[in-house]
């Protein structure tokens, strides 16, 4: 697959004359439409069509529908091989262009001759991080035993912790029945509890954004070491919700932080 018409034409031509079947798409919607109803050995894409990035929602797409196939990237970048982590565990090789036809042909067989290819798990956001909530959690509890001013707050784990289960459930929900775009996040009686709770416990405003700043960082973490099986076509869009939700949560808790401090007539120390 290449959006340049004679890249496309002459890269079918060395391999019919290989002895391989070829079908082209010149665009990603045409590739998405003949991986949902054929069924295919190699993908041979490159990386971008046109935009960055577009060959890797088509790999992943193949890998949805068929996790067996050999799937192949070409990229102009010499780099790429040593950078890309996330489409190197979606795509079995980076190929670096100029490719001689020798080489691409003499790939194609040796990666078809491979006993070892296995189907790949391709999962949701979702699946992912409802069952990596407690490492999640753990991975955050580390990075705030690292952080001074958090740590001035004496607590144990579990109290710290308490009202992040019921944050990744909300998030789950979130991510199982996403929000139409411009959509006002959910309301959330567990963070305006969380917001005052917090308050009580001693924290300042800056306290509570950093905790979710590191949420964040641990969650998104938590995605990386599973991009192996994430599903890329999803990928973009589940980020932005958890984004989303993370700070609408936040923003509950900051209100219900200041309501509480204006009602009791203390003030909130930043």
């Amino acid at each position: 697959m290449d959006d340049n018409a004679s890249i496309r034409k002459v890269l079918a031509l060395v391999l019919e004359h290989n002895g391989f079947e070829v079908v082209m798409a010149s665009n990603v919607n045409d590739a998405l439409k003949l991986i949902g109803t054929q069924t295919f050995d190699v993908l041979l894409s490159d990386l971008q069509m046109p935009n960055a990035g577009d060959g890797l929602t088509v790999v992943s797409a193949m890998r949805h529908s068929n996790p067996k196939a050999v799937t192949l990237i070409l990229s102009g970048y010499p780099e790429m091989k040593a950078a890309a982590t996330a489409i190197l565990l979606q795509t079995d090789e980076v190929l670096t262009k100029p490719i001689t036809a020798e080489n691409l042909v003499e790939t194609i067989r040796s990666r078809l001759k491979l006993d070892t290819h296995e189907a790949r798990p391709i999962e949701s956001v979702a699946t992912i991080l409802a069952r990596e909530t407690q490492p999640t959690i753990d991975a955050w509890l580390a990075r705030v035993d690292q952080e001074g001013d958090i740590l001035s707050i004496p607590m144990d784990h579990a109290q710290r912790s308490a009202y992040l289960p019921q944050l990744f459930r909300d998030l789950v929900f979130r991510l199982q029945k996403p929000l139409p775009l411009g959509t006002r996040a959910l309301v959330s009686h567990s963070a305006a509890a969380h917001g005052i709770k917090r308050r009580d416990q001693g924290y300042t405003p800056a306290m509570l954004v950093e905790e979710s700043r590191m949420l964040q960082v641990s969650i998104f973490q938590t995605l990386e070491h599973n991009l192996s099986s994430v599903n890329f076509n999803l990928l973009l869009g589940d980020v932005m919700a958890i984004a989303d939700e993370v700070d609408s949560q936040l923003a509950q808790q900051m209100a219900s932080y200041v309501l509480e401090s204006k009602m009791d007539g203390k003030g909130i120390a930043a």
